[in-house]
């Protein structure tokens, strides 16, 4: 890299949780800058989880935040070039990286459903997750699955 790494900017806390991992996920939930609008869409799908939600003992963002877990992958393929073969590499993931992969694919998935508001359907992507079944669970599985077929590459590593 020519320049120097770019400084990671702190998130200020959501207004209602006091959670920076709540702004972090509003933000890539946000489109064209309307951020307002994404906080709105995550509190009203959080309040669908706690009227749907028949485990008592835990709030929504519980739920939301197992969700979260359920979906982070532990390992990924990585493409690696050696001689003129391109392999797929299994490789730990950095702790950032795999929450970033899951929120991406908790929001890819509740937009892909086929609900009616997008409230009503990361809340439903939230629940199924919560419960270690739905479209975003399934990616992380399809994930750790091609990492397991490819483990015999392993010892390419860089």
């Amino acid at each position: 890299m020519r320049k120097r790494q770019a400084k990671k900017r702190p998130l200020l806390p959501d207004p209602k949780f006091n959670d920076q991992l709540v702004t972090r996920f509003v933000n890539m939930l946000m489109w064209e800058g309307k951020k307002s609008t994404a906080f709105n869409i995550f509190y009203d799908a959080l309040e669908i989880v706690e009227e749907r939600n028949k485990d008592e003992e835990k709030t929504s963002l519980e739920l939301w935040k197992e969700a979260l877990s359920n979906v982070m992958p532990h390992v990924e393929v990585r493409s690696r070039r050696v001689g003129g073969a391109t392999f797929q590499i299994p490789m730990q993931i950095r702790p950032d990286r795999k929450v970033s992969l899951a929120m991406k694919w908790l929001i890819t998935a509740a937009r892909k459903r086929n609900e009616k508001s997008m409230a009503l359907r990361l809340a439903q992507e939230v629940l199924a997750a919560a419960k270690e079944e739905g479209a975003a669970v399934k990616k992380r599985v399809d994930t750790h699955k091609m990492a397991e077929a490819n483990k015999a590459f392993s010892h390419f590593r860089f």
